[in-house]
């Protein structure tokens, strides 16, 4: 279980929370459960990259990204991202950034296991996409 804490700002009218749960099906196969793996270091500084640029674009009061790793069950929540505003366009426009930009560039991958007993993994970062101080990597 993911567990979001923040801080309140008594100027934040819009506290956005989204949780990414693991859903039963995947390119109309039946889906049993996921594993995500990482280079975790690497995930935790570009997941700290993502949200100072969530900062820089909306004015946002706190943020917080939390991605699990390991397997999960259908229904559990692989992903929570929690974002503080002061009005609500830009708490979604912030978070949808968020998990867009992590999906795509955070070294997180995921293996998904179908119920017929079959295995793949999924389409997502590219090591190209990782920055590292601020350098992409290549």
């Amino acid at each position: 279980m993911i567990q979001v804490k923040w801080e309140r700002y008594p100027q934040a009218g819009a506290v956005l929370i989204f949780c990414g749960d693991i859903r039963n099906h995947s390119d109309n196969q039946s889906v049993d459960k996921l594993e995500y793996e990482s280079h975790e270091s690497m995930a935790l500084n570009q997941m700290d990259q993502v949200a100072e640029e969530a900062s820089q674009k909306w004015p946002i009061h706190y943020v917080e990204i939390i991605h699990r790793l390991g397997i999960m069950e259908v229904m559990e929540c692989s992903i929570a991202i929690a974002v503080s505003t002061s009005h609500r366009a830009d708490a979604y426009e912030a978070s949808r950034f968020i998990i867009d930009t992590v999906k795509r560039s955070v070294p997180i991958w995921k293996k998904e296991f179908f119920s017929d007993g079959k295995a793949s993994w999924s389409e997502g970062c590219e090591a190209g996409s990782v920055k590292e101080n601020g350098n992409t990597l290549t």
